[in-house]
């Protein structure tokens, strides 16, 4: 039920940070690439995800070693 709890906003704050990138008409005519630009949004997401995961589980080990 936690790791639900973590990844659903997570996924949700991704899917709706893509939203405004995409652009209008597909890659074909579009000036930008939104794929790159998705990439690099992706990227980032998961690497985000991993350090606050990382500093989450190190929280709970030394509140246990504490105990």
């Amino acid at each position: 039920m936690k790791k639900i709890g973590l990844i659903l906003p997570v996924a949700l704050f991704i899917l709706a940070a893509a939203l405004p990138v995409l652009a209008q008409s597909g890659c074909v005519d579009s000036p930008e690439n939104p794929t790159l630009v998705l990439g690099l949004i992706a990227s980032a997401a998961g690497i985000g995800f991993v350090q606050v995961r990382n500093r989450l589980q190190s929280r709970k080990r030394s509140r246990s070693r504490d105990r």
